[in-house]
């Protein structure tokens, strides 16, 4: 793993109970909580300051995960926030100025700019999301492209069915977390 400060003196802040991949790029003002899994060749990236210089950080809070080849980043001094137990699934990428609330999955490829995605949401793959803050409990299919002018009265909720495997993704990130950081102690 690369952990590197960033042009404005910060350095990440990362839980010594998360698990972060050897490939995995981690730079500047970002702060990872307890039980986190992140993957690998995940670039998480918090050095881009406002007018004056200033940063709001990228914070991962408890039991999220982060897969293979996510990019999350900031634009203007911008912050992230990934809420507890969420997943964001294989190379998506979730750019702030941005809010991911408690228990949300994010699909496979799917970009998230500028946006709240609200609790308990289950966006599917190759989404799109700029501008516009989801509801907590909304079901994005496939495919979709949700912008300014998108009618979010359309979206369904979530079913239990989707609330199971959003919650099946996170137990099996807590498994990797615990069983990777048992390797890495052997090879001490």
């Amino acid at each position: 793993m690369s952990i590197r400060k960033n042009p404005t003196g910060h350095t990440p802040q990362i839980s010594d109970a998360a698990y972060i991949d050897k490939t995995a790029l981690i730079f500047g003002h970002v702060i990872i909580e307890r039980g986190v899994f992140v993957g690998p060749y995940a670039v998480i990236r918090a050095d881009e300051v406002d007018d004056d210089g200033q940063l709001e950080p990228i914070v991962i809070k408890n039991n999220s995960n982060i897969q293979d080849a996510v990019i999350i980043h900031c634009k203007g001094g911008s912050g992230v926030e990934i809420g507890e137990g969420s997943s964001i699934a294989h190379r998506a990428i979730v750019h702030g100025p941005c809010t991911i609330g408690n228990d949300v999955f994010i699909g496979f490829n799917t970009i998230v700019f500028n946006s709240i995605v609200g609790d308990s949401c289950v966006i599917e793959h190759s989404v799109v999301i700029d501008g516009l803050d989801i509801p907590s409990h909304s079901h994005i299919p496939s495919a979709s492209n949700i912008g300014m002018d998108f009618d979010l009265s359309s979206l369904e909720s979530v079913s239990p069915e989707q609330s199971r495997f959003s919650a099946s993704v996170v137990d099996a990130n807590k498994f990797l977390v615990k069983g990777y950081k048992a390797l890495a102690s052997e090879e001490v």
